[in-house]
């Protein structure tokens, strides 16, 4: 009789487990995912344009930083421009590893649409006030709050990975790589086509226009605007978060067995108060050293290849416009977009995420290797060789890091994911505030060793994109990296 009766409690137990509390948004979320199997378009449309949203500003001032920089006659010789040049583009970094942490533990307290939100309306601002800046110290401290309020893509990764069904997740996490890598290079392309007008469009722009005496204005202002759409859709982004009322007063007036109540709300405390240390998750840890280390590469090389293909030939660079580089990055969002939707998904299914993040590493560093003697061309030869450059080193590095999110997602609860990709965020950050950094200095000393008897010119600066690649790639392998069903 005993035996009988703890059987049926275990299985109302299991039963009451499941139950669905009526105000929480988060298990809204969950009963339509069990009651829809297909994919959900819609939500996955928010994310693109949420993504898309805090990638635009990222790397859009990259085509025309140079020329920024050298139109605040801060930089007393024209090789010093790219050292000023990368302390500008680290500082969104330096404000983003501030207070991304902050921001995930918000997400997770909160929820992840008001964080969603707070970074889009730092986009409007920010990004609007980087475009009038005046001086050097203005246009730094613009790009270091705009990352300092800018908490959306480790929001918009939790986020990905909690709106869709199990079997969808590696496509959402897709969508978030995919329009982020596309907003890298579209950003750009922004960046190249629209800053200058008055110079580059003198028919439809005048000197005497507010774009005139704000040349760099129009490329931020196009961004900003977009964001202000974003931020009005925002408005029907559906929340995922779990909040549950404690005293689960629903349930205790839908259950006769009192006894069954407490269980099931000892359990739930208890789970609510036992979180695991992240800093000791080392699955995730170690994916988080891993995706650092690549991150450092991409950045680094967004802010030298902008460089080095408006730098003159005389230097080693390719003499190209803002508008060829601009012309080159649409080219290349545009093969990234189709392989992302279209094949990356199928071939991480058969792969799987770590297989496509070491073959994406793997291929990426005799590529690498070819960018210097591109400069070596002229004519359609050269703008080919670089547009398929292009487009092939974007994708493998959008489908890189997006086997890392996938990784790193998998690795940690609901609950504790939006704290993950702060901790992720902070530290990518970091490692993205030297890059530009970096990058500008390490480019600004290969120009003055043209000459030089090992690796003169760009040589050094390609093979040291190559040498932190090959680390990252390095780090990919045991002992290092632990996966999350380990």
């Amino acid at each position: 009789m005993a035996e009988s009766e703890n059987t049926a409690r275990s299985a109302l137990l299991g039963k009451k487990l499941k139950y669905y509390h009526e105000n929480c948004p988060g298990c809204k979320i969950d009963r339509l995912k069990e009651e829809e199997s297909g994919v959900p378009y819609k939500n996955l449309s928010f994310i693109w344009l949420v993504s898309l949203c805090t990638a635009l500003p990222i790397s859009s001032l990259f085509p025309f930083i140079y020329f920024m920089i050298r139109d605040f006659h801060i930089a007393k010789r024209e090789e010093d421009i790219g050292f000023y040049a990368g302390f500008v583009g680290s500082s969104f970094m330096v404000g983003r590893a501030l207070t991304s942490v902050f921001w995930g533990v918000v997400a997770d307290r909160y929820g992840r649409k008001p964080i969603i939100i707070i970074g889009t309306f730092s986009v409007v601002v920010f990004n609007a006030l980087f475009g009038l800046s005046t001086n050097f110290w203005m246009a730094l401290s613009m790009r270091f709050l705009l990352g300092f309020f800018n908490s959306l893509l480790g929001t918009i990764r939790a986020y990905a990975s909690e709106i869709c069904r199990e079997e969808y997740q590696s496509l959402a996490l897709s969508v978030v790589s995919t329009s982020r890598g596309i907003g890298l290079i579209i950003g750009p392309a922004i960046g190249g086509f629209l800053a200058q007008p008055a110079e580059h469009y003198p028919t439809v722009f005048s000197e005497s226009s507010i774009f005139g005496r704000f040349p760099y204005f129009l490329p931020c202002l196009i961004i900003s605007f977009y964001a202000v759409g974003v931020l009005i859709a925002c408005w029907w982004l559906p929340e995922t978060m779990h909040i549950h009322n404690r005293k689960l007063d629903e349930l205790e007036a839908s259950s006769d067995e009192s006894g069954v109540t407490e269980d099931i709300r000892e359990i739930e405390e208890r789970k609510a108060s036992h979180k695991p240390n992240l800093l000791k998750n080392w699955p995730l840890m170690s994916t988080i050293i891993v995706y650092c280390v690549f991150s450092l590469q991409e950045i680094a090389y967004s802010e030298i290849f902008s460089l080095w293909a408006v730098s003159d030939k005389k230097y080693g660079g390719l003499s190209f416009s803002s508008q060829d580089v601009g012309e080159v990055l649409s080219i290349s969002g545009f093969g990234l977009l189709l392989f992302q939707l279209l094949l990356y998904p199928p071939i991480e299914k058969v792969l799987g995420p770590l297989t496509v993040t070491r073959l994406s590493a793997a291929i990426s560093i005799p590529l690498l290797s070819s960018y210097p003697y591109m400069a070596m061309l002229s004519g359609v030869t050269l703008h080919l060789a670089i547009n398929c450059a292009s487009i092939l080193r974007n994708t493998l590095s959008v489908s890189l890091v997006t086997g890392l999110f996938i990784l790193q997602n998998n690795a940690v609860p609901q609950s504790q994911r939006g704290a993950a990709n702060g901790i992720s965020m902070t530290a990518m950050s970091v490692f993205k505030a030297f890059g530009p950094a970096g990058g500008g200095a390490l480019f600004s000393w290969a120009q003055k060793r043209q000459v030089a008897a090992f690796l003169p010119g760009d040589q050094m600066v390609f093979f040291m994109l190559n040498a932190v690649q090959f680390l990252g790639l390095l780090l990919t392998f045991k002992p290092f990296l632990a996966l999350p069903e380990e």
